[in-house]
């Protein structure tokens, strides 16, 4: 079960990929399924992670590491605990919400695609933020959450 942690804040960029490089090709139907399907996902993984924190307490995944220098080790890992879960669920709950929302919404503008492309790109970057092991993740990813609320 720990090996699919990962992919709560991947699948999200994996829909910012898909949609940021392809969308303009893409109908606004299969942009807007991309979308919010990703982000469905990341949200029914996040509720299987919610029953297994509830039920084994606290799981930390390690990627791989940044930096180690002397005693000083520095992993891109996730931790999971019980504050962290609650908060993937509203990130990934209210943040799929959103995107069904604005299938309606935006369903006439030009950039509908990049629209979806950068929604996705803020929710993994948020879902970064909730799911870092360390102040280094923590750091890089609100740097990559103020980009995208610039753009």
């Amino acid at each position: 079960m720990k090996t699919l942690l990962p992919l709560i804040p991947f699948l999200p960029f994996i829909g910012f990929a898909v949609n940021g490089l392809f969308g303009r090709k893409l109908s606004k139907n299969l942009v807007a399924i991309i979308g919010s399907g990703t982000l469905l996902v990341s949200f029914l993984l996040s509720v299987t992670y919610f029953n297994e924190v509830a039920s084994a307490g606290p799981i930390q995944h390690t990627l791989y590491n940044f930096i180690t220098v002397d005693s000083l080790h520095v992993d891109f890992s996730f931790l999971v605990d019980q504050l962290s879960v609650w908060m993937m669920l509203i990130v990934t709950g209210v943040g799929f919400l959103i995107h069904v929302y604005s299938i309606g919404y935006m369903h006439d503008d030009p950039g509908f695609w990049k629209f979806f492309a950068y929604l996705n790109l803020f929710i993994f970057s948020m879902l970064l933020l909730v799911m870092g092991d360390n102040l280094i993740m923590l750091f890089l990813a609100g740097k990559a959450s103020g980009y995208v609320r610039t753009c």
